[in-house]
């Protein structure tokens, strides 16, 4: 039988107008999903016009400007219904999905649908299991002592993964696939006895914990900086501090 990380995975990631979830837009996202490990990847991609002007900076990051999203972009209402029913499909079927800093692309996602849907992202998961596979917390409680940054451009470095067309949804999702799948082999000794299923419950605690270090570290350094230990998704706001 195969192991999680031989088997059916999906990842999906996005471009945005900032890094602000609350705030922020979706201009591009993509889900890939790859039956096998070495198989022919199926991607599904989108194009938004996010109806609100794209900050030059973040068209430095991923090339989208307000001249091509208006010209070439779909309006978001669709676009993130079309986004939140294929994840739930890939969830329906027990395909683990792979977001690299899950809490950021499932919590923007979660805002669109509120925003522009007036739903959520739980909503489109009803009565279907969420199973997140997040490359960032399993490098970062897995190899936890080594030093250096751990963004996905650093993690294809680390795990010899191929990472062409960065900031592009497509290229960062397929990449993120193939670090999960990496990750998995390296560290087979200690993951393979466990079901994706356990692995997203246990990456919750994990992401909880390296929060908390990293606040704590912060503090330290004289900052006021808020770590949210919440993963894969962020509560609303308004019920956070209810």
């Amino acid at each position: 039988m195969a192991r999680w990380f031989e088997g059916p995975l999906a990842a999906f990631d996005t471009e945005t107008t900032g890094i602000d979830v609350e705030r922020d837009r979706i201009v591009s996202a993509a889900l890939v999903v790859q039956d096998t490990e070495g198989g022919r990847p199926r991607t599904t991609r989108w194009l938004v016009n996010p109806g609100v002007p794209v900050p030059p900076g973040a068209t430095e990051v991923h090339g989208l400007t307000d001249e091509h999203l208006r010209h070439n972009g779909r309006w978001p209402a669709p676009v993130v219904d079309e986004i939140a029913r294929l994840l739930a499909e890939q969830c329906a079927v027990g395909r683990p999905l792979v977001v690299m800093n899950a809490p950021f692309d499932l919590t923007l996602l979660d805002r669109e649908l509120r925003r522009h849907r007036a739903s959520t992202l739980a909503r489109y998961l009803q009565n279907v299991p969420l199973c997140v596979l997040d490359p960032r917390v399993l490098d970062r409680h897995l190899d936890r002592y080594r030093k250096g940054r751990r963004t996905l451009t650093d993690l294809c470095a680390q795990y010899g993964v191929a990472l062409e067309g960065a900031h592009d949804a497509a290229a960062d999702a397929t990449a993120a696939l193939e670090v999960v799948r990496a990750v998995g082999r390296r560290f087979a000794a200690r993951l393979e006895e466990l079901s994706a299923a356990e692995l997203h419950a246990r990456q919750a605690v994990w992401h909880a914990a390296q929060a908390r270090g990293l606040q704590e570290w912060f503090a330290r350094n004289g900052s006021d900086e808020a770590v949210d230990p919440a993963w894969p998704l962020r509560p609303e706001q308004s019920a956070a501090a209810a």
